[in-house]
């Protein structure tokens, strides 16, 4: 049975944390050298958006990842396996403004998917693995998009109008008896050719059928290296270098690739690190 889009329970990470608003800083505000104004998910695999001064440089645990918006407005992502806390600090000309959040843990259970091919799992063949290493490339380069916008900012929705959770992210996936990766992507199973749309204003960055693993692909920046990524598409409406706008249509459900049946893996990445797309959803 597919429950109505409201009713859909992801449990989990997303227990006790409140939903992430859109971002409404007031103008020409700077924060106090002592303080960083923060929003978002502070739990494994979530985000924090804040504001400081324009163009201003962010650094995570003394690293420089990002550089704020025209207006101020910067993402951060926590990765999986983020640690128990991280300081976030902008910088800019000679002045700074800093906050070291909690990191909740996360919730990731285990799945388990049998009757895989081998080969699906641990190719051998060489004329498969050179495919698989061009279409590594491909991804790359779209992953590798840091386009100058803060799309971030606005209220996420879900890319299906209807549909269930079947694996939820980060969960440790069990392969043919075998451990794997952790899965980075969120599973959301409905009809075959069920369309599915953008969650927020972005710009295509790949749109690829017939990839080996992810079949039908797309990717989206929504600005400072904020990417979803939606797998297993059937069909593919959207362009590479398309600007779209919440709600567009980007292609419709399929299982091609490597999937068992039809679904959409909706997966983010902030530059290197993955991220829980369903923990951007306005959920209120």
């Amino acid at each position: 049975m597919i429950l109505p889009r409201r009713q859909i329970l992801i449990g989990g990470a997303l227990a006790g944390l409140a939903p992430t608003a859109a971002w409404a800083p007031a103008a020409g505000r700077p924060p106090a050298s002592d303080d960083l104004p923060l929003t978002g998910r502070f739990v494994q695999g979530g985000h924090a958006i804040g504001r400081t001064w324009p163009r201003a440089l962010i650094f995570v645990d003394g690293e420089s990842l990002t550089t704020a918006s025209a207006d101020g407005t910067f993402i951060v992502g926590f990765d999986r396996d983020a640690p128990g806390s991280a300081r976030i600090e902008a910088r800019l000309d000679g002045r700074s403004a800093m906050r070291t959040l909690t990191i909740a843990p996360g919730q990731f259970p285990e799945s388990r998917i049998d009757g895989l091919p081998p080969s699906t799992i641990e190719p051998t063949d060489p004329v498969l693995l050179a495919r698989i290493q061009r279409e590594v490339a491909l991804k790359t380069e779209g992953f590798a998009s840091r386009i100058d916008a803060d799309h971030f900012s606005q209220a996420f929705i879900w890319p299906l109008e209807t549909f269930r959770v079947t694996s939820r992210w980060g969960s440790q996936r069990i392969l043919n008896g075998t451990p794997a990766r952790p899965h980075y992507g969120i599973d959301l199973a409905a009809p075959q050719g069920a369309p599915i749309r953008a969650p927020a204003d972005g710009r295509v960055t790949l749109a690829q059928p017939g990839l080996h693993f992810e079949g039908g692909l797309v990717l989206i920046d929504h600005g400072q290296g904020l990417i979803t990524a939606y797998l297993h598409q059937s069909q593919i409406d959207a362009r590479e270098g398309q600007d779209i706008r919440r709600g567009d249509p980007i292609g419709r459900v399929g299982m091609t690739g490597r999937a068992t049946g039809p679904h959409l893996c909706w997966r983010m990445k902030w530059r290197d690190r993955n991220l829980d797309p369903s923990l951007m959803v306005e959920t209120a």
